[in-house]
């Protein structure tokens, strides 16, 4: 089976102040989208779909495609604003896109089950590989790679993350995008709607967004725009998070999702006060010889 990876690319970065998606933070000047790709690889995809914003599309190409054409064939597909149901337009203060939901179906020309990746997380080699193994045993059921909150979450600020509820046999029960998640000692904390804090245990699961879908999922996605767009409007300050998208599958009954242990370390940056922590652990990792210096010749 020829595996592909979807790679989410289209974010804006607004709160790092930049392209996250492009920042260099390892040796030899390799990003973290570099990363995934060189450890996805290495698993055995053979194919890389990456989702863009239409007005990244030549400079994306020139600074990233190019590097990575030479070795595996790559497509492009784009999350377009008016990519929208029929009979339904933009509101007018728009800017963002709709979200890492609406970029999964930006993908939908994707024919074989895949993998799915945001481009400005490192997960670790191990997870793309359970990943790859997940989708050689064929089926119809999706999976996710679950990390542990405690080694996702920033010293300092908050971030927003899938809290998944799991099976004692491992599968994902309930998955809840929750929003300005921050450390609190060994554990998280979060607002618990009242005026008071709501605490995460460190040990809960939580989605990073590396994923395996069948084809399927596209329905499921396009299903969970419409009902995104008739309960919001659209509105600006909102979008349409992949797990809230997968969370109304599972709960109409109409997927299966197993939870895969990581297995290795996730790192990633929310805010530019993160990118020292990051390139510490991607030296180490280099140090101990998990990956070459320069990971493309």
């Amino acid at each position: 089976m020829d595996l592909t990876l979807v790679v989410l690319a289209a974010g804006m970065g607004s709160r790092y102040g930049g392209m996250k998606q492009l920042e260099k933070f390892g040796p030899g000047g390799a990003t973290l989208m570099d990363y995934s790709v060189y450890d996805a690889l290495r698993a055995g995809f053979g194919r890389l779909v990456f989702v863009i914003r239409p007005e990244m599309d030549g400079a994306f190409r020139e600074a990233v495609g190019r590097r990575y054409e030479r070795r595996v064939p790559v497509a492009y597909a784009y999350q377009r604003h008016d990519d929208l149901p029929l009979g339904l337009s933009v509101p007018a203060d728009r800017k963002k896109p709709w979200g890492t939901g609406h970029a999964v179906l930006a993908a939908r020309e994707v024919t074989q089950p895949f993998a799915v990746v945001n481009a400005d997380d490192f997960y670790g080699a191990q997870g793309l590989a359970a990943t790859a193994d997940f989708l050689r045993g064929g089926g119809s059921d999706h999976a996710l790679v679950g990390y542990r909150l405690r080694d996702t979450l920033p010293e300092e600020g908050a971030v927003s993350r899938g809290i998944c509820q799991c099976t004692r046999d491992g599968w994902l029960e309930s998955i809840v995008e929750t929003l300005k998640i921050e450390r609190c000692g060994a554990d998280a904390r979060c607002p618990d709607g009242h005026g008071g804090w709501r605490t995460l245990p460190g040990d809960t699961i939580v989605s990073m967004n590396l994923w395996a879908f069948t084809p399927g999922i596209f329905a499921e996605l396009q299903t969970a725009f419409q009902r995104y767009l008739e309960q919001t409007g659209g509105r600006a300050d909102t979008e349409l998070h992949l797990p809230c998208a997968v969370q109304q599958a599972l709960q109409a009954g109409r997927a299966r999702v197993r939870v895969l242990p990581a297995g290795s370390v996730w790192c990633g940056v929310t805010n530019p006060q993160d990118k020292p922590r990051v390139e510490r652990a991607i030296r180490a990792f280099v140090a101990r010889g998990d990956y070459p210096a320069q990971l493309w010749d």
